[in-house]
């Protein structure tokens, strides 16, 4: 029986994908990157390190793994050249070059490292579907100028994309109040939360959204926008009216607490036809 991988970094995601697959009686092992251990109490990951990739690679292979899916954060490592095998310090040129061009980059040049011995890669929404919620507004109800500034905000992160900044950004009265970047959401919506309440030129206009979707061209089996209860939790400490994120595109954590979160908070949850 085909036996699934789960590359596990931290967050709620690998959880929700373990979950899934205990559930379908589907046989999986979990691996995890070095000094980035998930949040699995009941499992005990195969821990690797990227000098050391081959030999963890053959090692999937002998458990029968022929399916791998990505999932949680994770930093680039260091690397300590010390420590290749001469296996894994063949595949260095193209990890080294994948890392001068970007994030996304690297994942498609780790991707396509694992398809060289035959596994295929796949996104979380193959493992559990329900994760990536269908056009709609799921609570709330957007006004004209919420839709406005999803409009706005959908703009801005579609012309970051080519960048490799982020994936979101924040905006109030189509101003925009921050975009997404390194240190991730929870710093963004912070930041709003504690600096920009008076930037809005209307007190008593919109209060803005917080729009996320994936950069343009991105493979969707990586690093996939995720979004779950603490996003509304800081959404609503920020101020804004509520968070969009393009259909099909975002992945949607907890989803059931997440909108008692919003409807409590009085914000909008909204996946937006792109």
């Amino acid at each position: 029986m085909s036996v699934t991988a789960v590359i596990a970094g931290q967050g709620g995601l690998p959880v929700h994908l373990v979950a899934a697959l205990k559930a379908a009686g589907a046989p999986y092992v979990v691996g995890s990157l070095d000094g980035f251990p998930p949040d699995l109490p009941d499992d005990t990951p195969i821990s690797f390190r990227i000098e050391r990739l081959v030999p963890f690679l053959d090692h999937l292979v002998a458990q029968g793994v022929t399916r791998v899916v990505f999932a949680g954060a994770i930093r680039r490592p260091r690397i300590e050249p010390e420590l290749f095998d001469p296996q894994t310090a063949a595949l260095v040129p193209r990890i080294v070059g994948a890392m001068q061009t970007g994030d996304d980059a690297v994942l498609r040049a780790v991707a396509a490292i694992f398809e060289d011995w035959d596994m295929e890669v796949v996104g979380a929404e193959e493992i559990a579907p329900d994760l990536v919620p269908g056009p709609g507004i799921l609570c709330g109800a957007p006004t004209d100028a919420d839709r406005n500034d999803a409009e706005r905000a959908a703009e801005i992160v579609k012309a970051l994309g080519p960048l490799d900044i982020g994936q979101g950004a924040v905006v109030a009265q189509r101003l925009c109040l921050a975009i997404e970047t390194l240190p991730g959401t929870d710093a963004m919506l912070g930041f709003v939360a504690a600096s920009c309440g008076g930037l809005r030129t209307n007190p008593n206009g919109a209060k803005g959204v917080f729009y996320k979707a994936p950069k343009p061209g991105q493979d969707r089996r990586f690093d996939c926008p995720t979004l779950g209860p603490e996003t509304v939790r800081a959404a609503a400490r920020a101020g804004l009216a509520g968070i969009v994120w393009e259909a099909g595109g975002a992945i949607l954590l907890d989803r059931k607490v997440a909108q008692a979160e919003a409807e409590a908070s009085g914000l909008f949850l909204w996946a937006r036809e792109p």
